[in-house]
């Protein structure tokens, strides 16, 4: 009953109660004419109207229509047989070979679309074919057809035409005012949805921000060796909370926009031997192997290597996770190179739980794994493959799975990537030498955790760091002082970062103002520009990436 809409019902039943109308009206020419069969038919006739309006209010649109459409061909056919040709009952056939159009979907049900407007058109040319004695060879006088049933016949054809056309114009019109509505209750949703996500975010990234900071920073300073498994596994378990926050704001993007690839010159053999590195620590603690095998002959390559890994990460860590014994493999092998281009070929194998047969389509749907049982025993949001097929299907292919029940998985995809030159490699990758001398930031920012970890970051790097407190204590202090960059925090209380940022372009002030933000949504770095700010860094940050992306600014 789902399947059919509201306005087609809606028709179905209006017009099952017309016509029971128009049934009247040739009752009453029945008893004038003394036509006692025309007044059982119109009688009986009117009897299915009224079933079919029924049927039509409980949705039952099938039986609705085929009956309504039966019924309303045979009264024509029979009213028209009695009346005979001056009565021009006939040209009803008109309205009932253009119904269908309009009580069936042309999309889902062009079949009786298709035998119903032939079934009029046959029983109107069998009316002519039989000159009208197909039902009865007797006809009432002609001069009472003509002038009694003629002018009724074509006036309830007009009628039940411009009815049909004006409700179903009618109907469309409230369902568009109904669309409208919906339309903007589902942006209001959508709004609700990304400030809901986009508050999370910054909740959840500010103190991981803090968390990765802080362990970069005890790595940083000489700590004993007993320390550096302790600050490892610190700064190991912020990246794993990152990445599945990452996940879930990564599918909530998806579903709206396109993933923006960011390809750079990447030597994969390296890249990848920073994954295992990552991960061998996990199969070490279940008793599992953990192999590498890729190819030595694979070039530098235009790659984006943050996506790759993402990709990588989600799938070795699934083969882990249902790993009781034996090993995982992750193989990169190439395929064919060309002058410019090389087909790489990915696999992660498993010796894991496998996937049963009848589930392998469902493990890409969000928010599912194979079995309750599995989300029970191993945990996990659902969300990585879902995420892996996107990225993969953004870099131009497609992830594909071999696997049997209790003997394993294979997850597997090609990628055709351009090739670059060892000159386009070394100057991506070279190491800044930041100069800092005399330079000084007002670091705005009220979460004092951040602060101490962004000051110790940035004042070993040689600037000056200022630090307010909130967004108005910030412009107050812009406006006594110039600064070379000031670095904005966006949730703030008293004033907020996008406040913050107008009222200092208010005063003419030129300073480059960084945003840092915890939020990775498109309409937050669309206030980010409307608000006069020179660009952002996402929290957590790298300590590299924000001490590059100041001295961008402050140059310019």
């Amino acid at each position: 009953m789902s399947d059919f809409s509201l306005r087609r019902t809606q028709m179905v039943y209006m017009l099952s109660l017309i016509t029971c109308v128009v049934s009247l009206n040739y009752i009453a020419i029945g008893i004038k004419l003394d036509l006692d069969p025309l007044v059982y038919l119109h009688t009986i006739c009117i009897s299915f109207y009224l079933v079919c309006a029924y049927f039509a209010k409980k949705k039952n649109l099938i039986e609705s229509r085929i009956i309504y459409l039966l019924i309303l061909n045979i009264g024509i056919l029979t009213s028209s047989s009695y009346i005979g040709q001056q009565g021009g009952v006939e040209f009803t056939f008109m309205f009932s070979m253009s119904l269908p159009f309009m009580v069936f979907s042309f999309s889902r049900e062009k079949i009786f679309i298709l035998v119903f407007c032939l079934t009029s058109i046959a029983l109107w040319a069998s009316l002519y074919l039989t000159n009208f004695t197909i039902v009865s060879n007797t006809n009432i006088n002609p001069d009472s057809a003509s002038k009694l049933v003629y002018p009724l016949a074509i006036l309830s054809t007009l009628f039940l035409v411009i009815f049909q056309l004006f409700y179903y114009s009618y109907l469309n019109f409230s369902n568009l005012s109904s669309i409208h509505v919906f339309k903007e209750e589902a942006i209001e949703a959508s709004k609700a949805k990304s400030k809901f996500l986009s508050t999370m975010s910054h909740e959840i990234r500010t103190p991981l921000n803090a968390v990765i900071g802080l362990s970069h920073i005890l790595s940083d300073n000489k700590p004993r060796e007993d320390q550096v498994q302790n600050i490892n596994a610190l700064h190991y378990s912020g990246k794993i909370l990152l990445n599945l926050l990452n996940n879930v704001l990564d599918f909530s993007k998806m579903q709206s926009t396109e993933i923006e690839l960011d390809p750079i010159p990447t030597d994969l053999r390296n890249a990848v031997k920073q994954i295992q590195k990552i991960h061998e620590t996990s199969c070490l603690k279940k008793g599992i192997q953990m192999h590498l095998e890729i190819d030595e002959d694979i070039p530098i390559i235009w790659l984006d290597i943050v996506r790759f890994n993402q990709v990588i990460n989600n799938l070795v860590t699934n083969a882990i996770k249902f790993t009781k014994k034996g090993s995982v493999t992750l193989r990169i092998k190439k395929i064919s190179e060309k002058e410019d281009s090389v087909t790489l070929l990915t696999e992660v194998e498993d010796t894991g739980i496998g996937i049963p047969k009848d589930k392998q389509e469902s493990i890409w749907e969000a928010f599912t794994q194979a079995s309750t049982t599995t989300n029970r025993l191993y945990g996990g949001t659902g969300l990585g493959l879902p995420i892996v097929k996107n990225i993969v299907k953004a870099m131009g292919s497609d992830v594909k799975i071999d696997s049997l029940e209790n003997k394993g998985s294979r997850f597997y995809f090609q990628l055709n990537v351009k090739t670059a030159s060892t000159q386009e490699f070394k100057q991506n990758t070279v190491k800044k030498q930041h100069n800092f001398k005399d330079k000084t930031i007002l670091l705005v920012e009220d979460n004092l955790i951040n602060v101490m970890v962004a000051k110790q970051i940035l004042e070993k790097s040689g600037l000056n760091v200022e630090v307010a407190n909130d967004g108005l204590i910030g412009v107050n202090m812009a406006k006594e002082k110039k600064y070379d960059a000031i670095l904005m925090d966006i949730q703030m209380p008293v004033m907020n970062g996008y406040e913050a940022s107008t009222e200092i372009r208010k005063l003419n002030i030129k300073t480059p103002i960084l945003a840092l933000s915890a939020s990775v949504f498109m309409e937050v770095k669309d206030k980010i520009n409307n608000s006069g700010m020179n660009g952002f860094i996402f929290k957590p940050f790298e300590p590299k990436d924000l001490l590059d992306k100041i001295e961008e600014v402050v140059n310019q």
